[in-house]
């Protein structure tokens, strides 16, 4: 199978901390040095990369002087025209500095929340003047270790006044952007709110604004919670609540490893992929990787273009697997279509589904469901046989 190239078409995106990860992890300092923001979108533009995101503090330093933001971002708006990228997301940093500790929105203190939500509006700012239309929430230190500590209930409630007054500004302000909160059961936490989609989906619902809340779900807090990641973005196009993705490897419940995108489950990633396609979304297709401590810049560049090859081997897959005959005729055999029929046929209701004579269960229970034959395609068109 020739592998394609990444072309901006295909819509793949970085975040600028996942390129510009020094290397530093809580058992060691950095491995790689500070990399220029510029430098970044240069390198990615070349490999044919559509698009950047970023959290406020990797762009403009914690405590940065007004003019000194200005200049950055000067610089950052000549870097992007001359590059050609687009900035498809902005997120903003509510975890490093020691003022968010114990979280931003959902601290016990109320003039760190406070603080929160204006550092959250002064970077939609920047994100409405850039051109973003998704900003992502991700809320890695809202939570606790101990139970004493924090009134869930009371935190939540304050979650939500968060995003109802962040809902409030983008409409006031006229801005054409979207929310979406990004799932991760812990680490740095010992147990962080809005652990997994399911949580974020139900907590989306109680918000003022909930039609302008989404999620953004990342592969690795999917299984870092033991759950299917594939399912859990079927369940957040179903509900039309996919506004963004971030696809990365991970190998089960264990720290948030950010493998480049393919590594770790390779067979979860077919599926995801998979899911994407035949689910229809259109989105950014966007890497949340760290390449690891070991390597130099020239490896960062490796597994950045590692994740678009990966995403587009495995776009092939899926494309060929849907295409087999035996794959079809395999889905025919699992009653695959028969589950897009309703149950109840038009004008039926429970009452005649109730008056129906019951079928015969043991033949129903006898009927062999015959999907060990259907995953096998799968693995053979995965594993490159077929």
């Amino acid at each position: 199978m020739a592998i394609p190239t990444p072309v901006p078409d295909d819509k793949f995106s970085f975040g600028l901390w996942t390129v510009a990860y020094p290397g530093r992890d809580p058992f060691g300092e950095p491995t790689r040095g500070t990399m220029d923001p510029v430098h970044a979108l240069e390198k990615l533009a070349e490999l044919g990369a559509y698009g950047v995101n970023f959290h406020d503090d990797d762009l403009i330093p914690f405590g940065s002087s007004d003019s000194e933001r200005t200049a950055i971002i000067e610089r950052w708006k000549k870097g992007l025209a001359s590059t050609g990228l687009a900035v498809t997301t902005a997120t903003t940093n509510l975890f490093s500095h020691p003022v968010f500790k114990d979280g931003g929105f959902t601290s016990n203190d109320r003039d760190v929340r406070r603080f929160a939500i204006t550092k959250v509006m002064r970077n939609l700012d920047l994100a409405a003047e850039l051109g973003a239309t998704t900003y992502v929430c991700w809320g890695g230190r809202e939570g606790a270790e101990s139970g004493a500590a924090k009134d869930v209930q009371a935190a939540l409630q304050r979650y939500k006044e968060a995003f109802d007054v962040l809902g409030e500004y983008v409409v006031d302000q006229g801005y054409d952007i979207r929310f979406a909160i990004e799932p991760k059961p812990n680490e740095p936490r010992g147990d962080i709110l809005l652990p997994t989609i399911g949580h974020a989906l139900a907590f989306i619902e109680m918000l003022e604004r909930p039609e302008s809340v989404g999620v953004n779900p990342e592969i690795g807090h999917e299984e870092m919670a033991g759950v299917n990641a594939a399912h859990g973005y079927a369940q957040a196009m179903w509900q039309g609540k996919l506004f963004h993705i971030d696809l990365n490897g991970q190998t089960g419940p264990r720290y948030d490893q950010d493998f480049r995108f393919g590594a770790g489950n390779a067979r979860g990633a077919f599926w995801v992929v998979d899911t994407l396609l035949q689910g229809g979304y259109d989105g950014p297709i966007h890497f949340d990787f760290k390449t690891p401590r070991t390597e130099d810049e020239d490896g960062v560049w490796v597994a950045a273009a590692a994740c678009m090859t990966n995403y587009l081997i495995l776009r092939e897959k899926s494309r060929a697997f849907r295409a087999d005959p035996e794959v079809q005729e395999a889905l025919e055999a699992a009653r695959l279509p028969e589950l897009a029929v309703p149950t109840l046929a038009d004008g039926e209701g429970w009452r005649e589904l109730r008056a129906e004579a019951d079928p015969d269960v043991e033949a129903l229970g006898a009927r062999g469901a015959a999907f060990e034959q259907l995953d096998q395609l799968a693995l053979e068109h995965l594993y490159g046989v077929r």
